[in-house]
């Protein structure tokens, strides 16, 4: 079980960014953790994988544990070492190096399965394999979330930490991300998936978690989440008979009766 609890997170000594959240990503299931822009969701994947130092971040109450056992103090190397990878928002690839040398560079804790390991990355991504002599850098859009999803699974991940990994691909894309998600998930690795597209985040996750100003507001089964009302309306972008909501007014006068916020 890889879990925060109580979690609260400052940046550069003033910014507020977590106010006592927690959850849990159970081993082998799709986590899904939804909410708007500036909600904390990336620091809560920070948290969990060690990169908050980076960012000027520090954790100043509650903690990350796996197991059971406290982690939050673990360099990202080591949590690495332990099963947790985070592929970050904006895929971040090495653009000048070739489709099977940005693998590799992944495959530093399993260095012992890389054959194995690029046998099966490129069975989930044929277009990874077609293009293995290719630059990063010329890959589309998609083929590079693909690598970089790629390049995280060289190292056998525990939990996979995803960051918005359908941001700005085409709606065929996503299925696909979509249905490789679902792929990793049954051979055991957990997810933790941060999504903005909340229907196919919550149609492939067993869990949701709801995030609103650096608090958790929700958290549900994700078929609970994706049939109630409030959340299809807010998240969703759907009213109550299923229709798109027409006006930034709609929005505003659904901020104020959000019943989990009274």
């Amino acid at each position: 079980m890889l879990a925060v609890k109580n979690l609260e997170v400052v940046y550069d000594d003033v910014v507020l960014a977590l106010r006592g959240v927690s959850l849990e990503v159970p081993d082998g299931r799709i986590v899904a953790l939804l909410g708007a822009n500036g909600a904390g969701k990336s620091t809560v994947l920070r948290s969990l994988s060690g990169l908050l130092d980076i960012h000027e971040g520090t954790i100043r109450k509650g903690g990350v544990s796996l197991d059971g056992d406290s982690v939050g103090h673990l360099r990202p190397s080591a949590l690495a070492s332990k099963g947790v990878r985070h592929v970050l928002e904006g895929r971040r690839i090495f653009k000048e190096l070739t489709v099977e040398e940005n693998l590799r560079t992944g495959a530093h804790t399993a260095r012992r399965q890389l054959k194995a390991n690029l046998e099966r990355v490129y069975g989930l991504f044929p277009v990874l394999a077609d293009r293995r002599q290719g630059q990063g850098g010329l890959l589309s859009g998609g083929e590079q979330q693909m690598l970089a999803i790629g390049r995280a699974l060289m190292s056998n991940p525990r939990y996979l930490l995803l960051d918005e990994p359908s941001l700005g691909l085409a709606p065929k894309v996503v299925e696909r991300i979509r249905d490789i998600i679902v792929e990793i998930n049954s051979h055991g690795t957990g997810v933790l998936l941060v999504e903005q597209n909340a229907t196919m985040a919550l149609q492939i996750a067993h869990h949701g978690y709801v995030m609103e100003n650096g608090r958790v507001v929700m958290d549900r089964p994700a078929e609970e989440l994706l049939a109630d009302q409030d959340v299809r309306e807010f998240y969703l972008g759907l009213g109550a008979e299923g229709e798109a909501r027409k006006s930034f007014r709609d929005v505003k006068h659904y901020k104020r009766r959000k019943r989990w916020a009274s």
